[in-house]
C-alpha cells in the first residue's frame, strides 16, 4: 500500500474510532454518574472507561498489530483492555493514542465542550488524528498530506495577522503548577481582542476551523496532544511547545494560525 493510500486509510479509521467511542460516551452525558478520582487528581467515570474499551476493541479487530496508548488503560496490548500487558514499542510500527473523554470535568457537569481524541503515529510521527464533539455535533479529522476536514468539509485556520484582532484561548489560566507563566498569559490576553477559557480539545477545534487564532495549554499528556498535531498543521497552523519547538506528543502546547504565531510565542516565552 502506498504512503498516500495508507494515510487515507488511517484518516477514515481515526474518524470511525473516535465516533464509536464518542457516541458511547454520549449515552452517559447529562446522566447521574459516579465520579472517581485518579492518582493524578483528575476525574474518571464509567463513560471514560467504556468509551476507551470500545475504541480498543475496534483497533484490536481491524489493526491487530498496532499498539495503543490510552488515558484510562495506559499502554496495553490490544488483546483486551483489561489485560495489563505492556507493549514493546519496538515491535509495533504503528501506535494509537486515545483520550475517550477529553474534558471529563466539563462532561460530568453537563457542559458540552468535551471531545474524544484519537490519533495514529508511525514511530514518533503522528500521521492522522480526529477530535469528535458529539454534544455539539462537530468532528474534525486530518492526516498528513490529506488536509483537515470539519464535518467532512475541508477547513483551515484563519488569516488574521494582528494579535489585537485575535481570539486567544486557554484551558486553565490559573497555572497551578507553573505560576511563573501566569503573567505571560495575562500579557497575551490583554493584547488580544478576545480571551476565553474555552479549553481542553474544544479550543483546538476553534483554531483549526478559523474561529480562534491561538489555543494554549500548560500541561498536556500524549493522548491529549497527538491528535492535535495533524489537525492544526493540516489546517495550515503551527503546533509547538512553549519554547517554540515543534511538539505533538505531550508536555505543553501552543497552537496558532500562521499570522500571529511569532507574536504569541514571543510573549509566552518571555522571561
Amino acid at each position: 500500500m502506498s504512503k498516500e493510500s495508507l494515510n487515507k486509510t488511517y484518516l477514515n479509521a481515526v474518524a470511525e474510532v473516535a465516533t464509536l467511542a464518542g457516541d458511547f460516551a454520549m449515552r452517559y452525558y447529562k446522566s447521574s454518574l459516579e465520579v472517581e478520582t485518579k492518582g493524578d487528581g483528575s476525574p474518571v467515570t464509567i463513560a471514560d472507561k467504556g468509551a476507551e474499551e470500545v475504541a480498543r476493541k475496534f483497533i484490536g479487530k481491524h489493526f491487530p498489530h498496532d499498539s495503543i496508548l490510552g488515558e484510562e488503560f495506559g499502554d496495553l496490548a490490544n488483546k483486551s483492555a483489561n489485560e495489563a500487558i505492556k507493549v514493546d514499542s519496538e515491535t509495533s510500527r504503528y501506535r494509537w493514542f486515545i483520550d475517550p473523554i477529553d474534558g471529563t470535568k466539563s462532561f460530568v457537569r453537563g457542559v458540552p465542550l468535551w471531545g474524544t481524541l484519537v490519533a495514529i503515529a508511525e514511530g514518533d510521527q503522528v500521521i492522522a488524528g480526529c477530535a469528535y464533539f458529539p454534544a455539539v455535533g462537530e468532528i474534525v479529522t486530518a492526516a498528513i498530506g490529506e488536509g483537515c476536514f470539519w464535518n467532512d468539509i475541508r477547513c483551515s485556520v484563519s488569516n488574521v495577522s494582528s494579535l489585537d484582532k485575535s481570539t486567544v484561548l486557554i484551558t486553565d489560566d490559573r497555572f497551578i503548577e507553573r505560576p511563573e507563566r501566569r503573567g505571560r498569559w495575562q500579557t497575551l490576553a490583554e493584547s488580544a481582542s478576545v480571551a476565553r477559557t474555552w479549553g481542553d480539545c474544544y479550543g483546538y477545534l476553534l483554531v483549526a476551523t478559523g474561529r480562534a487564532e491561538a489555543m494554549i495549554d500548560d500541561i498536556v499528556s500524549p493522548w491529549d496532544a497527538a491528535a492535535l498535531y495533524p489537525i492544526i498543521t493540516e489546517a495550515g497552523g503551527i503546533v509547538s511547545d512553549w519554547n517554540g519547538d515543534l511538539k505533538h506528543l505531550g508536555g505543553d502546547i501552543i497552537a496558532t494560525n500562521k499570522g500571529v504565531a511569532s507574536e504569541v510565542r514571543t510573549i509566552l516565552s518571555a522571561s
